[in-house]
């Protein structure tokens, strides 16, 4: 087991989600800077949404025209053109265009989309890819996924970005001698803390984070000790091959899985034939449900459900989060639990630990334990629990459907994707349109 290995596999995967997820935390130092204001997240959502094209041309490209597609070229292709992406953003995220006498941020909605196209077609370029090394590598590329959005928060969080200082407004009234308030004036007001550094340094940050995944596929595809862990002779980077060939590939698994019999009968055509097609539907149903709930459907409400509880859990909740799915992804290296009774298990418990979180949303700005302690503390652990338990049913039917073959984690891919829109689609008239949810304010909630 090579450690370098390990190492690119972890950059790589971190070039996944790295343009996206930086973006997102960026949004507070972005928004009072840009025409569109807080309308923004929703256009980015859209645009996230329509960016799918990308991964829908992959996977119809696999299932009519089989082996056509250079997988290779395309990945090289794809961070590229994150990477140019990512530090043009650095120069014109700020200039504007008049569109119907109207102006609008047209080069950062243009440069938004070719990253978002970036992001969505990894799901079904990289996880495909890794077919190429061991098994245990694939576990180790989800580790970089997870720190895909970690990293960018910490830089986010170094950078000052969202972080609130509570000023008594009538103290500063008073001081401009406009009034003279009583103590029964006293209020706090939120004022927002100048970032460190600059969007413009941000964004070239996330340039250079897609340039080192680059590099990490290039030593990948290149390096001597990385060939050597090569299960089987190199593919021919997804271009035409034999029908043998083909099915070689595709029915590439472990020597030794001590999961399944070697002489087993084939319960159905899917893979190798391990899992029935009730199994198999089983596997994607959770894989669609679970991606839904942590990409779009939970974090589109994180705001409203921890605010509430003040600034310090919030940005408690959201980092923490963010180190659970790695650490999640480390937990599966070394406890890799296939059994699907356990993982519904753990989806029925992140689902329940979803639904406590949505449930304390939708009564913001004043939910449940909202003026104790314990109430910040509660929703920071939900919000642990939720993505440790969600990240590891993700990681552990990614490592199923690896055993499965090339196009077993192309439909992966191709699912997560699928699952992901149909909770944007189905949060954002929610959120956007009918306005279900209200904010709580950061320095204090006044409730009955």
């Amino acid at each position: 087991m090579s450690v370098l290995t390990h190492t690119l596999a972890v950059l790589f995967g971190m070039g996944s989600w790295v343009s996206i997820n930086g973006l997102w935390v960026e949004l507070p130092l972005i928004v009072p800077q840009i025409p569109e204001g807080w309308y923004l997240p929703s256009y980015l959502s859209v645009l996230i949404q329509m960016a799918n094209v990308g991964p829908l041309f992959v996977t119809l490209m696999h299932r009519f025209r089989p082996g056509a597609l250079n997988e290779t070229a395309v990945i090289y292709a794809i961070i590229a053109l994150g990477t140019v992406a990512s530090f043009l953003l650095g120069f014109f995220w700020k200039e504007t265009v008049v569109v119907a006498g109207v102006p609008r941020s047209l080069a950062l909605l243009v440069l938004t989309f070719f990253l978002a196209a970036v992001d969505c077609t990894s799901s079904v370029t990289f996880l495909p890819f890794m077919m190429r090394l061991q098994p245990q590598y694939l576990t180790t590329y989800f580790i970089g996924e997870g720190v895909s959005g970690l990293l960018p928060a910490l830089v986010a969080l170094v950078q000052g970005v969202g972080v609130v200082h509570c000023v008594n407004s009538t103290q500063s009234l008073n001081r401009s001698g406009n009034a003279s308030a009583g103590a029964g004036d006293y209020r706090l007001q939120a004022r927002y803390q100048p970032s460190n550094f600059s969007a413009e340094a941000f964004f070239f940050f996330l340039s250079a984070m897609m340039l080192v995944c680059l590099l990490a596929f290039l030593l990948l595809n290149l390096h001597p000790a990385v060939a050597r862990e090569q299960p089987v002779p190199r593919y021919s980077n997804g271009t035409k091959e034999s029908s043998q060939a083909r099915r070689t590939r595709a029915e590439q698994r472990p020597m030794m899985d001590p999961f399944r019999h070697q002489n087993h009968k084939p319960r159905s055509s899917f893979g190798t034939g391990s899992y029935s097609w009730t199994q198999v539907v089983y596997i994607f149903v959770i894989l669609a449900w679970v991606n839904a709930l942590s990409n779009t459907v939970l974090p589109s409400v994180q705001s409203y459900s921890c605010l509430p509880y003040g600034n310090n859990a919030y940005h408690l909740s959201a980092t923490l989060a963010a180190v659970s799915n790695p650490l999640a992804c480390f937990v599966a290296m070394f406890v890799s639990i296939r059994s699907l009774v356990f993982m519904g298990f753990l989806t029925v418990l992140g689902t329940g630990i979803g639904s406590y979180i949505m449930f304390m949303a939708a009564l913001s700005p004043c939910p449940l334990l909202v003026n104790d302690t314990s109430g910040a503390a509660v929703m920071v652990l939900a919000w642990i629990l939720f993505i440790l338990s969600l990240s590891y049913v993700k990681v552990i039917i990614g490592v199923i459907l690896r055993d499965e073959g090339h196009s077993a984690l192309v439909w992966c891919g191709a699912v997560v994707q699928l699952g992901s829109l149909l909770g944007a689609l189905t949060m954002f008239p929610l959120v956007s349109v009918y306005g279900l949810f209200s904010s709580g304010d950061p320095c204090g909630t006044s409730c009955p």
